[in-house]
C-alpha cells in the first residue's frame, strides 16, 4: 500500500496524524482554560467527558493516531539513517536554514513520549481509567481540578511538565509547517507564512499550558471554595 511502503506516503501519514494531534492539543487547551477561572466549571467539563462512550471512543481514536505518528516517526528516522550510511557519523555544521528542532525531532519525540506516559499516569489513569475499572483513587475520577492541584503542587512534576511543554513547542514549531509542506499547501510564497503562523500558534498554545502549570505550582490558581 502506498501510504505504508512509499517514503512520501509515510510522510503524509506523519503529517495528517500530526495535524490531528495538534487539533486535539487545541481542544484540550480550550478545556483547560476553564481551570484558570473556576474549579467547578472545569469539573463540569470533566463530568461531561468522563467515561462516556463518546469520550472513550475519542480516546481510542486519539491513541490510534498517536501510535501511528510514533511508529512512522521511528520508521522514517531509521530510513533516513540507512540512506545516509556512513555520512551519519560525519560532523558537519548546521546550515542556517536548518532549524535545531528539525535535526533533533527524534530526541524531542522521545522526551514527548516519556512526558505522555507521565501525563497518562497522573490524569487518565486516575480519571477515565479509574472510572471504567472502578479503581479506588484519592479523589473522584470526575474531580479533575483536584488532580490538577495535586499534580502541580508537586515541584518535581511541575518541572517535568514544563520540560515536556518546551519539548512539544520545539517539536511543533518545526512539525506544523513541515506538515503543510508535505501536504502540498506550502509553496515558495506560503512556506515563510506557514512558518510564522505555526510559530505564533504553537507559542500561544504551549504558553497557555505552561502558564497553567505555573499558576497551580505557585498558588495563583483559583480554589474550589472561591470558584
Amino acid at each position: 500500500m502506498w501510504l505504508i511502503n512509499s517514503p512520501i506516503g509515510r510522510k503524509v501519514v506523519m503529517s495528517v496524524t500530526g495535524i490531528c494531534l495538534i487539533l486535539f492539543l487545541t481542544f484540550h487547551c480550550c478545556m483547560n482554560v476553564a481551570a484558570f477561572f473556576s474549579g467547578e466549571a472545569y469539573n463540569v467539563v470533566c463530568e461531561f467527558l468522563g467515561a462516556h462512550w463518546y469520550a472513550v471512543a475519542g480516546t481510542v481514536g486519539l491513541a490510534f493516531l498517536a501510535v501511528c505518528h510514533i511508529v512512522y516517526a521511528f520508521i522514517l528516522t531509521a530510513q533516513n539513517l540507512r540512506a545516509r550510511g556512513s555520512e551519519r557519523y560525519a560532523v558537519s555544521a548546521r546550515r542556517p536554514e536548518v532549524s535545531w528542532a528539525s535535526q533533533n525531532m527524534l530526541v524531542l519525540g522521545i522526551i514527548i513520549l516519556l512526558g505522555l506516559i507521565l501525563h497518562l499516569y497522573n490524569f487518565w489513569g486516575h480519571m477515565m481509567f479509574a472510572e471504567l475499572t472502578g479503581m479506588q483513587v484519592a479523589h473522584s475520577p470526575s474531580d479533575g481540578f483536584a488532580w490538577i492541584q495535586d499534580t502541580f503542587s508537586n515541584p518535581v512534576f511541575s518541572i517535568l511538565y514544563l520540560i515536556w511543554i518546551v519539548a512539544i513547542w520545539f517539536h511543533l514549531s518545526h512539525g506544523f509547517w513541515s506538515a503543510m509542506q508535505t501536504l502540498g499547501v506550502s509553496g515558495k510564497i506560503w512556506l515563510k507564512r506557514w512558518q510564522c503562523i505555526g510559530l505564533v500558534y504553537v507559542t500561544i498554545l504551549m504558553g497557555i499550558y505552561a502558564i497553567l502549570v505555573l499558576s497551580f505550582w505557585l498558588g495563583f490558581a483559583p480554589s474550589m471554595c472561591c470558584a
